[in-house]
């Protein structure tokens, strides 16, 4: 079973003065990021062309070889599969896990969405891997799915689900070590890897307030 604390959640058009995948700009949050420790790396890049994709997927997954880093990419099975990617994150809109988990090998990885614990378990049952549940707290990329879900909601899918459980939505570095004593695995996000001048700093200061409690 996969265990992953850190997952960095692409969004290039919310990188800092990116114009463009062509700046190369999240290439390199991407490579910063799997080099300061990152376990899982979700490309979420929902409006490129198949061959932008392509060409960001081989550029993660070349920077991932040789490391623990898992890349998956968000919703394009296909993609996923062609390039040896690690696995492949699913949606409200995506082909059913159950399905999914028939065409794919035995160690592919399979990651749902999920807004609430009964989407969590159907997830489990049809055969993730893993659930990235929320949004817990407040945050301008989740308000489509409504209010927050909130620590309590978050607790009680950590203790439904035999699955890892990665919270998501509004995770900063002050409320991170809250998910895990809520008893999340780790935490999932796109703004606390990305509104900051070092991915290396970030991970690290997160990887410290895992371990203080602070």
């Amino acid at each position: 079973m996969a265990l992953f604390r850190l997952c960095y959640i692409t969004d290039r058009k919310g990188l800092p003065a990116q114009t463009g995948l062509e700046s190369g700009a999240l290439t390199t949050r991407i490579r910063e990021g799997i080099c300061s420790g990152i376990d899982l790396v979700q490309i979420r890049e929902k409006d490129l062309t198949t061959r932008e994709l392509v060409a960001l997927v081989q550029s993660a997954l070349e920077a991932a070889r040789g490391t623990p880093t898992r890349v998956v990419v968000n919703d394009r099975l296909d993609v996923a599969l062609a390039l040896g990617a690690s696995g492949v994150h699913l949606g409200r809109q995506s082909l059913e896990p159950r399905l999914v988990r028939r065409l794919v090998p035995q160690n592919f990885l399979i990651g749902v969405s999920c807004h609430s614990l009964e989407e969590a378990r159907d997830a489990e049952a049809a055969g993730a891997n893993y659930i990235i549940f929320g949004p817990v707290f407040e945050t301008p990329s989740k308000l489509a799915f409504g209010p927050p879900l909130g620590i309590e909601a978050l607790r009680e899918a950590a203790t439904n689900l035999k699955l890892p459980v990665l919270a998501v939505g509004g995770v900063t570095l002050e409320n991170a070590r809250e998910c895990l004593q809520a008893g999340a695995s780790g935490i999932a996000a796109i703004r606390l890897f990305q509104d900051c001048p070092s991915v290396s700093e970030r991970v690290k200061k997160v990887s410290e307030s895992f371990r203080s409690g602070s």
